[in-house]
């Protein structure tokens, strides 16, 4: 998670949901939610192949879905998916999709 930060929101994330497993593992390093939400929300798309990031470029601006992928320091990842219709974004671990 130790990217450069774009300060400038991109969207609206919608609702928040997180999992209790994603929150566990967010709170065990002491990473606050709404971090991770900023990182994604500012475009931040944390470790995903270069052909994901720029979909998710992409899809900022034709409404699609947006997905991060963000490795914490036990190198448990962490998935934050915001829906086409920006309605909601939820936070969880990829074993929960």
């Amino acid at each position: 998670m130790n990217q450069p930060a774009r300060l400038k929101p991109l969207f609206y994330p919608g609702r928040l949901c997180v999992t209790p497993a994603a929150h566990t593992a967010l709170h065990s390093h002491g990473i606050p939610v709404i971090s991770v939400v900023m990182q994604h929300v500012c475009g931040n798309w944390g470790d995903i192949p270069d052909d994901d990031r720029r979909q998710n470029d992409l899809s900022v601006t034709t409404g699609l879905r947006l997905l991060s992928s963000y490795r914490l320091p036990d190198a448990t990842r962490i998935w934050v998916i915001t829906e086409w219709d920006r309605s909601t974004t939820t936070i969880l671990l990829p074993d929960e999709y």
